[in-house]
């Protein structure tokens, strides 16, 4: 019976350690996970395409395609870090944005709105398909603070469908303000 015995601690000692290297692995990469890292900085200009720049794309915009742009949809918010001097002198929104033929040919004229910070900026008629800046100012009064929300809005977008899923906007490239 001792080869029995000593089968078994062998059986015991080989199931801890089989059960402890994934247990060891496990706590390694939490330790890593845990790591501080630098907090990304708001930026006043966002070019879509940058990673770093990714989270002050909050709400309404779709993957990055092309290495360079994204899909908006109808209604779609950037978080931006007013320029220097905003709080005293305003400053300029700008929209760089495309809007595709398919987008016309379907829906016709689309009209663009904004408004930053809660105050409403006046809206634009996109009336052919092309490349547009939407240029805007932006009064001192809502850029105050840290950050501010701007807030898009399109009078229509292409539903989902068959071919794409996605309510379909407006393609962006840049967003940001910039001192006056």
């Amino acid at each position: 019976m001792p080869g029995l015995a000593q089968t078994r601690s062998l059986l015991v000692a080989a199931c801890a350690l089989t059960l402890a290297i994934p247990a060891c692995k496990r706590e390694e990469k939490a330790r890593r996970g845990a790591t501080v890292e630098e907090t990304p900085e708001l930026a006043s200009v966002v070019h879509v395409a940058d990673p770093k720049a990714a989270f002050q794309l909050v709400r309404g915009f779709y993957g990055l395609e092309q290495n360079s742009w994204r899909w908006t949809m109808r209604q779609f918010s950037v978080v931006l870090r007013p320029p220097a001097g905003a709080a005293k002198n305003g400053a300029t929104l700008q929209l760089k944005l495309s809007v595709p033929e398919p987008i016309i040919k379907r829906l016709g004229p689309v009209t663009l709105s904004a408004s930053a910070g809660g105050a409403a900026l006046q809206p634009e008629p996109l009336a052919e398909a092309g490349e547009y800046t939407y240029t805007r100012d932006v009064p001192a009064s809502v850029l105050g603070g840290d950050s501010v929300t701007v807030d898009f809005a399109l009078d229509k977008a292409l539903s989902p469908g068959d071919v794409d899923k996605r309510e379909l906007g407006i393609i962006v490239i840049t967003v940001g303000l910039e001192p006056k």
